[in-house]
């Protein structure tokens, strides 16, 4: 009797002889599971694409849990200045500190970037797409200044606030722009190298522009805004990038916990500079004039020119990157590292150099405002897909 495999009709194929088995085609080598060196994206990105980029299990839910609540600055930034608005004595504690507290605030801040991001990351940035960043300095120092002197001409601005508006659009970049990147999942380290060079001109830039924009010169001290710089915003990058290099389980543990702590801090920082202004503004103005409601009506104007300048600045930066060519991520990049400035040195500015409090109040209002623009501008790109312009030429 046959055996019953035999009886089976299935398909029979002639077994292949010895030389033939040695020449067949090496068996394909698949690559590695999900490896975490090769990923070189911010720590929000990673909460987000960790379950789509191969075998290795999904993120906890409290990653994605990090992740929405670091989406809500906007809220973070509207509820302090509102506390700061109504009960500026809440941040009293925070103030007293300065300019300490705002030093280790802002180097927290930039810890917290230094460890979602590479050493290798800039010496690629600085080796392969220099265009992009000369093009966002540039950018930095032509639209924002010029967009000042602009609308604070078209609204008829007193004098005061008009030195004050421009002193505000020829600042550098504020490190809250590397926060907003990181929520709208832009290109993170572009962001932070444009932070630190537009940084480094404005010992040069801002009180030049300033002169010629609004006739007035500030002296600046180039060594130590130069140290500043290095404390502020290299020193705690580098710092962080160390951490993730020499101790990436620690790095690893921390990543998700950083942009949620960086938007807070930044949020903080953000009302104390309000309250503290608003306070020494309020009460200056409310004795020098018998009519406290022309203080009221100069802050409503005041808040209306710098929405326009920062909604200029975004506008128009995201337009000349996309006419420049560049992919998505550095348009979004690009925007938000010109419409969102250094704030907390325009007003330091203001208060040493100017007589008038009224040239602080651009500075003063546009803590809140473009940080309130700024998170809710990230918020929106956010949710919204960068894959549409990924065939795009990059410089």
């Amino acid at each position: 009797m046959a055996p019953l495999l035999l009886l089976l009709p299935l398909p029979l194929r002639p077994i292949p002889a010895e030389n033939s088995i040695s020449r067949l085609a090496p068996r394909p080598r698949f690559p590695r599971p999900f490896s975490r060196r090769r990923l070189r994206l911010p720590a929000l990105l990673q909460v987000q694409c960790l379950a789509a980029t191969g075998p290795a299990a999904p993120a906890p839910r409290w990653h994605a849990a990090l992740s929405a609540a670091a989406g809500l600055y906007p809220a973070y930034v509207a509820a302090g200045a509102s506390v700061a608005f109504t009960r500026p004595e809440a941040f009293r504690w925070f103030v007293a500190l300065a300019p300490g507290s705002y030093t280790a605030t802002l180097d927290f801040i930039m810890l917290a970037m230094g460890l979602t991001l590479q050493l290798s990351d800039f010496a690629a940035l600085l080796r392969d797409r220099p265009l992009a960043i000369l093009f966002g300095c540039a950018a930095q120092y032509t639209i924002m200044p010029v967009f000042g002197a602009i609308i604070s001409h078209a609204l008829g601005l007193p004098p005061s606030l008009s030195a004050g508006l421009i002193l505000l659009g020829c600042c550098p970049g504020g490190t809250a722009s590397n926060v907003v990147t990181l929520v709208a999942q832009g290109d993170v380290p572009l962001s932070v190298v444009m932070t630190v060079c537009s940084t480094l001109a404005a010992v040069f830039l801002t009180p030049l522009l300033t002169k010629i924009l609004a006739g007035a010169y500030i002296p600046v001290d180039a060594v130590k805004l130069s140290l500043s710089t290095l404390q502020v915003v290299v020193a705690p990058i580098l710092l962080g990038s160390l951490i993730q290099t020499a101790f990436p389980s620690v790095a690893q543990f921390l990543s998700p916990f950083a942009p949620l702590m960086a938007v807070l801090a930044s949020s903080l920082l953000a009302s104390s500079v309000f309250s503290e202004n608003f306070v020494r503004l309020r009460s200056t103005i409310a004795d020098a004039s018998p009519v406290n409601g022309m203080f009221f009506g100069d802050v409503g104007t005041v808040i209306f020119s710098v929405f326009l300048l920062h909604f200029a600045g975004f506008f128009v930066g995201y337009a000349a990157a996309a006419i420049g060519g560049f992919k998505e991520k550095q348009r979004r990049a690009i925007s938000i590292e010109v419409g969102m400035q250094n704030s907390s040195l325009g007003v330091v500015l203001a208060t040493a150099h100017f007589s008038s409090p009224l040239v602080a109040l651009p500075p003063a209002v546009s803590a809140v405002v473009m940080n309130m623009m700024g998170s809710t501008l990230g918020l929106v790109w956010q949710y919204t897909s960068t894959s549409v312009s990924e065939n795009e030429t990059s410089a």
